[in-house]
């Protein structure tokens, strides 16, 4: 028999998937789990194993064949490198299907796929700075397994994802058909035109040959980082995002969502700060891993990173409040624009550190 513990969206198609991925076990309990934006996921639970079993967002990922085969090839070359590197480092492997497959569509047209489970404490914020080295390690050390892997193989799951002025192309478009009145809007379009003349520092340099691609996990955000019971981190989890693009992008992305101590929700009305001493330890510990992988001119482009992948996080919130929600899911009216003001606010914050932030960064 099998046993929702809390409603979720598959009922339709629960029984054939279940049949698809764990056809010998009748007997299994299912719960949502983690706190995604985007895709749908699930921990199976069964007398013999638990896994994990997930729907792919068609519409935010147009190619979900993509997503599926960057995993296997970036779980295949991590496979061949922690035992020299790391061989205390954790990573999902897939979950085939009872014909071998890596996928199952159900009939809506749905990509699923299944997953090992990597049991791991849950860290929703660092509360020490002990707890950032160990994060900034852990970055560091993905990102010096995966520098030796042919990016050129990898598939580009989110064509434009990081770009910054594609996105404010997307913005402009998005602002002359939809217009909002509501509290927040003129705090958010005051806050891009601000900011607006920046937006291209990382993209020129790339193009003028400072900053070069690699291998990225594309969503270090805190709640992908696996911790073990002594708080040692071992892991990183969700490759969707897995592409060839700039470290700066996962550096400033991880640093946005570390340093933020107060989450990207809760209310706008509460306290935003940027926790600099957090910010020191994860660059400290980022650093020792993956130091050599970082020319003195890239280090001096840290500080950019971390203002701009906070200030395109409160961009894309609030395109996407302005189109009616497509991309990221939400609980109630206003929330990507109550997400993208905490961004915006974030960013007047990074703004106020900027000589301690380029100076941890030289360390």
């Amino acid at each position: 028999m099998t046993r929702i513990q809390s409603p979720i969206s598959v009922d339709g198609v629960l029984e054939e998937l279940l049949s698809r991925f764990c056809p010998r076990h009748s007997d299994c309990t299912i719960v949502p789990i983690g706190h995604g934006n985007i895709n749908d996921t699930y921990l199976v639970k069964t007398s013999a194993k638990k896994f994990i079993l997930q729907r792919i967002s068609a519409t935010v990922f147009p190619k979900p064949l993509h997503v599926i085969t960057n995993f296997q090839k970036i779980a295949a070359h991590l496979e061949r490198r922690i035992g020299a590197i790391a061989p205390e480092w954790q990573f999902a492997r897939s979950v085939l299907t009872d014909q071998g497959n890596l996928f199952f569509r159900d009939e809506r047209g749905d990509f699923w796929r299944g997953q090992t489970y990597l049991p791991h404490k849950v860290v929703t914020v660092l509360n020490s700075r002990q707890q950032g080295y160990e994060l900034g390690r852990t970055l560091g050390i993905f990102h010096l397994l995966v520098s030796d892997m042919d990016g050129e193989t990898l598939h580009d799951p989110l064509p434009g994802f990081h770009i910054l002025p594609q996105y404010l192309e997307k913005f402009d478009c998005t602002r002359e058909k939809n217009s909002s009145m509501e509290a927040g809007s003129q705090y958010c379009q005051e806050s891009i035109e601000k900011h607006r003349n920046k937006a291209a520092i990382l993209e020129r340099a790339k193009e003028d040959g400072i900053l070069t691609k690699q291998p990225i996990h594309g969503d270090p955000k805190i709640d992908n980082f696996i911790f073990n019971k002594l708080g040692c981190g071992v892991g990183l989890i969700d490759m969707d995002t897995v592409s060839l693009g700039l470290l700066h992008y996962d550096l400033g992305d991880c640093l946005r969502s570390c340093c933020n101590r107060s989450g990207e929700g809760g209310g706008v009305n509460r306290e935003i700060q940027f926790d600099m001493e957090i910010c020191k330890a994860i660059l400290e510990g980022y650093f020792l891993q993956a130091g050599s992988l970082f020319s003195p001119s890239a280090r001096s482009y840290i500080y950019d990173a971390v203002l701009l992948l906070t200030f395109e996080l409160g961009l894309r919130f609030f395109t996407d409040h302005l189109v009616g929600n497509r991309y990221f899911k939400i609980d109630f009216s206003g929330e990507n624009l109550q997400r993208a003001v905490i961004q915006f606010r974030l960013v007047e914050e990074i703004e106020k550190y900027e000589s301690e932030i380029r100076a941890a960064a030289e360390i």
